[in-house]
């Protein structure tokens, strides 16, 4: 038991130290392959959770076809001048200065916060109610597609946020 919750922190402490890395990097291919590390290691933490379904199209689709997508947009892009990459950098750094702070915060508050979550793996036994199954037994996961779902509505506000200042 100790040594499988002590994976598990190494697992997702790799998952945070992948995200922050495919954010804060200045190369979008860097960006594009951190990515494709982060949904790796996310594939990882759903087997581990007996995920299998999620983290089989999770390894696919996301870790595989969506990386090969962004690396090929990203080889049919114009290159930066060197200003514009330094104004880049800068403005990056600048916005995202306290991410790593604000991670750290919201990941204390969350271990302190009381709410009652199930985090045992569900029994053996199948349920064919969906919604029993969601709410009732796979209360971790349910977390983490909440948490999957904010990050893309984020990255989508911040993404129509640059096409508006060009």
């Amino acid at each position: 038991m100790q040594i499988s919750n002590t994976l598990n922190l190494i697992v997702i402490i790799t998952l945070v130290m992948a995200g922050l890395w495919t954010i804060m990097t200045r190369s979008l291919i860097r960006s594009a392959i951190g990515l494709a590390l982060t949904s790796a290691v996310l594939t990882i933490l759903m087997f581990r959770l007996d995920s299998w379904l999620a983290a089989v199209f999770e390894l696919s689709v996301c870790s595989g076809l969506i990386s090969v997508v962004f690396i090929s947009t990203i080889s049919l892009t114009e290159p930066l001048t060197k200003s514009e990459v330094l104004k880049h950098m800068k403005d990056r750094l600048h916005r995202f200065m306290y991410l790593p702070l604000l991670i750290l915060v919201v990941g204390v508050g969350l271990s302190l916060i009381k709410v009652k979550l199930n985090f045992q793996l569900p029994a053996a036994e199948i349920e064919t109610d969906a919604r029993k199954v969601l709410w009732n037994l796979r209360d971790l996961d349910l977390l983490g597609q909440v948490a999957i779902i904010m990050t893309g509505i984020f990255g989508v506000i911040i993404f129509f946020r640059e096409m508006r200042r060009r």
